[in-house]
């Protein structure tokens, strides 16, 4: 065994165990508080840490077990399924972030309506249509039989055997309608919430910054040292909230964005590839 596929390895069974950890802590929490059960985004992060827990359950031991094996971990059968789930998994999770992240922009930007616009109904409706959409495209690899072991992920996942490359023009019009209802979809509602919050909130902070030191002003002689502390201060508040959202929307990027710039690279080189193909077969 080489270092780098036992790196691999070591690295597959750590996030493995670390997602299984805090997601089951995440449910205990919600399963033990009447407050978190109580509140509609706990509805969405209840989904999220459901499928994050079967995909560190399901998805990772068969990746490790193809990178450890190099090779099919199971039969077709098995291997179709853990595809199947994959698909479904990864999907429901993107749109479970993309939930959160209205459910924040709703609650910062609309706070004395947020119970109106925001009910437990509406979350479900939500969390329906997330089911919905990660099961129109995870049915439609399994009837097009395109979920198998892939010898590029070292796993099963969805993929268009070379015996199937008559599928190209169906499965790259698959490929591109997942990219875009999931990963770009969820990435632009991301960007979107969050940056409405970010703005909102600075505009709040701003203007509580600016009524406290009015309001010192009148009472006492306040400091230039004070004053800049003060200010310091909300300085530091905003670059806390701009980093917090940045590390969520970069770890929305760094989980999803690899896996869709290789499915796009090597579906990029099928397509190039078929013309020559054609020519060789005609010859």
């Amino acid at each position: 065994m080489s270092i780098p596929e036992f790196l691999l390895e070591v690295s597959i069974v750590v996030i493995a165990v670390v997602s299984l950890l805090t997601n089951v802590s995440v449910l205990l929490c919600f399963t033990q508080s009447t407050e978190l059960r109580s509140h509609v985004p706990g509805l969405f992060v209840l989904n999220l840490s459901f499928s994050n827990i079967l995909l560190a359950g399901i998805n990772m031991p068969s990746t490790f077990l193809g990178v450890a094996k190099s090779a099919k971990p199971f039969g077709d059968s098995f291997c179709k399924g853990v595809s199947f789930a994959e698909t479904f998994l990864t999907i429901n999770t993107m749109l479970s972030m993309a939930a959160l992240s209205m459910d924040r922009w709703i609650a910062v930007v609309f706070p004395l309506s947020y119970s109106s616009k925001m009910r437990y109904r509406d979350a479900f409706l939500i969390v329906a249509y997330s089911w919905l959409h990660s099961l129109t495209f995870s049915l439609t690899q399994l009837l097009m039989d395109w979920g198998g072991y892939s010898h590029t992920y070292a796993s099963c996942t969805v993929h268009l055997d070379g015996e199937e490359m008559s599928q190209l023009p169906v499965y790259a019009t698959f490929t591109v309608l997942f990219h875009l209802s999931s990963f770009a979809l969820c990435l632009l509602v991301l960007c979107f919430a969050y940056m409405k919050v970010l703005r909102v909130a600075r505009s709040h902070c701003k203007r509580i910054d600016v009524i406290t030191v009015q309001t010192l002003l009148l009472l006492v002689d306040i400091h230039p040292s004070v004053k800049e502390r003060c200010l310091a201060q909300q300085k530091k508040r905003r670059q806390r909230a701009t980093k917090k959202i940045c590390i969520f929307i970069g770890s929305f990027i760094l989980c999803f964005s690899p896996y869709v710039i290789t499915s796009s690279v090597i579906l990029g080189s099928k397509v190039e590839s078929t013309p020559l193909q054609h020519k060789i077969l005609i010859q």
